[in-house]
């Protein structure tokens, strides 16, 4: 069975800086793109960022120029390094990942930007 457990949520003040992590763990073969996305109450959860084989990066325009995902193949692990945070990157920030063929999401953690 593979699992996703994040890490690195936490309060923050505006113009903070976070970083999460993830790490994908069980009977792993194959890892084709690895994720975050976020929700905030009353919204849809929506995609911050994503990394792919080889290196490519999307990121929400929202996101632009302040947060950095990357990917560590060997630890099977994603991060997103979130820098000058604003009130509304609040939400619960889920890894995800397209393992072994299949969707998987972690529990989310939460992230609050407020002074």
């Amino acid at each position: 069975q593979v699992q996703l457990v994040e890490s690195g949520g936490g309060l923050v003040q505006p113009g903070g800086s976070l970083t999460l992590s993830c790490v994908a763990s069980g009977s792993i073969f194959s890892i084709t793109i690895m994720a975050w996305y976020r929700q905030a109450p009353g919204k849809e959860r929506e995609l911050v960022a994503r990394v792919i084989n080889g290196g490519g990066t999307n990121y929400a325009d929202t996101v632009k120029g302040r947060f950095t995902i990357s990917r560590d193949n060997y630890k099977n692990a994603v991060y997103l390094q979130m820098n000058s945070l604003k009130p509304e990157d609040t939400a619960v920030y889920y890894c995800n990942g397209n393992i072994n063929g299949r969707r998987y999401w972690g529990q989310g953690t939460q992230v609050t930007v407020s002074s």
